[in-house]
């Protein structure tokens, strides 16, 4: 499991790095990680910077444990890279995802709130997962990603409870809205706040870098749903599993994943060999500024 968190952390690095074009000139750090789309720098002990030629004239900076008042409502947690978050209602906050586990959620949740507290988990990869779950005695998770627990959460000891598409998690106050949004994993959640106009989407929409774990038709069915939620509600943007400031989900986006999917699908575009992706994902195709990494059984 530490191999495989490593792994996952270093996957992590490359992918949020598209979104922001660095000026690195005099910061002095040790290079960590280079590959074609992306070279990463620590600068100290919970610190990477982080270019790319993908990138949009922005430095992109991580800092490990920090976490960040989004609005009245929604705090921001990050650990090594990955994104979790807080949702405060009258009576109940919320947990979005408890990230790789190297910090204590629970206690980073104490300093905000002290309200009773509900985990939900937009699917269980160890990014959004980790150890860290093992602080809370149950977590909410979508039933189609239970295919994922012995691998991913094989020593967690709660209670693993079960989620229902289109149910609402009423917090007091403030209600979200169940959004089952299967792609980068069978059981990949969005919750959505219509009163709010946001939501969180994990890795449903891939923070602009999608690993598909299932199939096309899948993934533009997942959209045309989340883009009729997204209309209903006037829905202006979803917070990612991997949130550095810039690259929040529009919807936009969702709708450019239809056309690039369905232009996959039709033999209109052609994806370029991805040899070292990761999860077997050996196809990529980029378009709109957004990348889909795909295998050959992604393709029906």
């Amino acid at each position: 499991m530490k191999k495989l968190g490593l792994l996952m952390m270093l996957l992590l690095l490359s992918r949020i790095a598209l979104f922001c074009q660095a000026q690195t000139a005099g910061i002095e750090e040790k290079e960590v990680l280079r590959n074609e789309d992306v070279i990463f720098h620590q600068i100290d002990e919970h610190t990477w910077f982080g270019t790319g030629h993908l990138m949009a004239n922005e430095s992109l900076y991580l800092v490990e444990g920090e976490t960040k008042k989004l609005t009245e409502h929604v705090w921001l947690m990050d650990d090594q890279g990955s994104s979790g978050y807080v949702v405060l209602g009258e009576k109940k906050a919320l947990v979005v995802d408890t990230m790789n586990g190297s910090e204590n959620v629970k206690e980073i949740v104490r300093t905000i709130t002290g309200l009773p507290v509900m985990v939900i988990n937009t699917h269980v990869h160890p990014d959004h997962t980790g150890s860290a779950i093992d602080y809370f005695p149950e977590i909410y998770i979508n039933p189609a990603d239970t295919i994922g627990i012995p691998e991913f959460m094989p020593n967690y000891k709660g209670k693993v409870c079960f989620l229902t598409d289109g149910e609402i998690l009423d917090l007091g106050g403030r209600t979200l809205e169940v959004v089952f949004t299967p792609g980068h994993t069978p059981g990949s959640t969005t919750f959505v706040d219509k009163d709010a106009a946001y939501g969180f989407s994990g890795d449903s929409f891939g923070s602009g870098n999608l690993l598909l774990g299932v199939d096309f038709s899948t993934l533009i069915s997942t959209c045309k749903k989340m883009s009729a939620v997204i209309e209903k509600y006037d829905i202006k943007y979803l917070y990612p599993g991997h949130y550095f400031g810039m690259n929040k989900e529009t919807p936009q986006r969702v709708k450019d994943m239809i056309t690039m999917s369905e232009d996959i699908l039709s033999g209109k575009a052609q994806g370029e060999p991805n040899p070292q992706g990761m999860l077997g994902l050996d196809r990529v195709y980029t378009k709109y500024g957004v990348r889909i990494n795909y295998k050959k059984e992604s393709m029906k």
